[in-house]
């Protein structure tokens, strides 16, 4: 506990814990009668008194008439919000939100005596951020990694025919379908003029295998089970039938892997070409993912070796955030959060949060308080030159859009782009410093 006496007031801070303290100011019989002209000045815009305009009120005239009791509201209010402010300015407290506060006495003229309470950032003690002992993995392409880009270009340089025999493995097909249990059809079981590519396995196990043998005009069901750990419950392990309509059957030529497949894919004179620029964008892209795990893994290993609390305040805010960005997700799947709380066994919504939502919470409010600390160890900035460049980035990205132009203009969004790069530079400090490397920033 810490006190300190500041003009017309004593503060005394007492911390609660590492995320909350609690002030508790006196205001004296000076500073009461300072509240008191303010807040005669500021009733005196609205009091009515005969022979002046509404707003035109001297405050000595405006003292005689004001309702005491908003008189007394009104000092208050202001006395506190000054106290508290200059209470945290004096004791340098980072509060998250607003205080709350409880009056313990008042004399009207003489004495206040009231607590604050408040939320505010911890203290965060680093650990040796230089010996965090982790390392990229090592990169590695596979001639099996090309060849599953070389079978990707082959399907799309594909030339299909429609034929009139019995489909077979390979082939591309135009199917209807009904699915239904016990004699009733079940949501999601049905599509008309779908697109199936038989081998394709986007179907459960013997759905695509049954098609093969019929064709184009055959309607034939076919008998399935769905396996015992299908994410949908009501079916996972059911039996089923499905009645399908073949309407059309497609045969699917290749072309040969050779060189003048790699001059139809690009500017390549032999496939040996080819496959070398492949595997030159496949080892680009595993150094990206290597350096993103190492990324995380080091801010893990930070977060475990520092001393850091966080604020239920800011993982309340950050289980939002998370919950709307999932939500979003789910829905551009196609999928509602009751199917994904039952494919990952959670029994409710609460649960979810507790065991999912909530630690993803906590780590990125310790990894957000952790690099702040970082980069205030590490001297990080961003200069202005550096986040004019990254306006000038985001500005491009939607030159189209006016209205999201106008909000690059505001102080609110420049500070966030320079937060978020301060961010980016302070994660890349602590890879070099464990011994990685990074890509520079354009």
């Amino acid at each position: 506990m810490t006190s300190v006496i500041l003009s017309l007031m004593k503060t005394t801070v007492k911390n609660l814990s590492d995320t909350k303290v609690q002030l508790t100011i006196i205001l004296d019989a000076e500073a009461l009668a300072d509240a008191e002209k303010v807040a005669t000045v500021k009733l005196s815009k609205t009091v009515k008194v005969p022979g002046f305009r509404k707003g035109k009120v001297p405050a000595s005239v405006a003292a005689k008439h004001v309702d005491p009791q908003a008189l007394q509201e009104q000092l208050l209010d202001d006395a506190i919000s000054k106290a508290v402010a200059e209470a945290f300015l004096a004791e340098k407290i980072q509060a998250l939100d607003r205080p709350m506060v409880d009056i313990k006495k008042y004399v009207p003229g003489d004495l206040l005596e009231f607590t604050a309470e408040v939320e505010v950032l911890p203290p965060v003690k680093l650990g040796d951020y230089k010996k965090l002992d982790k390392k990229a993995e090592a990169v590695k392409v596979t001639d099996a990694d090309v060849n599953d880009v070389i079978e990707r270009m082959r399907a799309g340089f594909s030339e299909k025919k429609e034929v009139e025999r019995a489909a077979k493995d390979g082939d591309e097909t135009v199917i209807d379908f009904v699915g239904k249990k016990d004699g009733v059809a079940f949501d999601g079981g049905a599509g008309t003029d779908y697109t199936l590519k038989l081998g394709s396995n986007q179907f459960i196990p013997g759905f695509e295998e049954g098609i093969i043998g019929h064709k184009a005009g055959e309607t034939f069901d076919l008998e399935l089970t769905f396996p015992e750990d299908y994410h949908a419950k009501d079916l996972a392990g059911q039996s089923v039938v499905f009645t399908t309509t073949l309407k059309k059957v497609t045969e699917v030529s290749l072309p040969k892997v050779d060189d003048e497949l790699a001059k139809k894919a690009g500017d390549f004179e032999t496939l040996a070409d080819l496959k070398n620029d492949i595997k030159a964008e496949i080892t680009t892209q595993k150094q990206r993912e290597a350096n993103d795990k190492l990324k995380d893994a080091l801010l893990d290993a930070l977060i475990e070796k520092s001393e850091v609390t966080a604020p239920e305040l800011l993982i309340a805010d950050q289980m939002r955030s998370i919950e709307q960005d999932f939500a979003q997700n789910l829905m551009y799947r196609g999928v509602d959060l009751q199917t994904y709380l039952d494919a990952n066994k959670f029994k409710d919504e609460d649960e979810w949060r507790e065991k999912e939502v909530k630690p993803a919470a906590e780590k990125r409010v310790k990894a957000s308080l952790v690099l702040n600390e970082l980069s205030q160890a590490e001297a990080i900035t961003a200069t202005d030159e550096e986040i004019d460049e990254h306006v000038e980035v985001h500005k491009r990205q939607y030159a189209n859009n006016p209205e999201v132009l106008k909000q690059f203009e505001t102080p609110e969004v420049r500070r966030d782009i320079a937060n978020h790069y301060v961010t980016e530079k302070t994660i890349e400090r602590l890879v070099t410093l464990n011994g990685g490397t990074v890509t520079p920033h354009n």
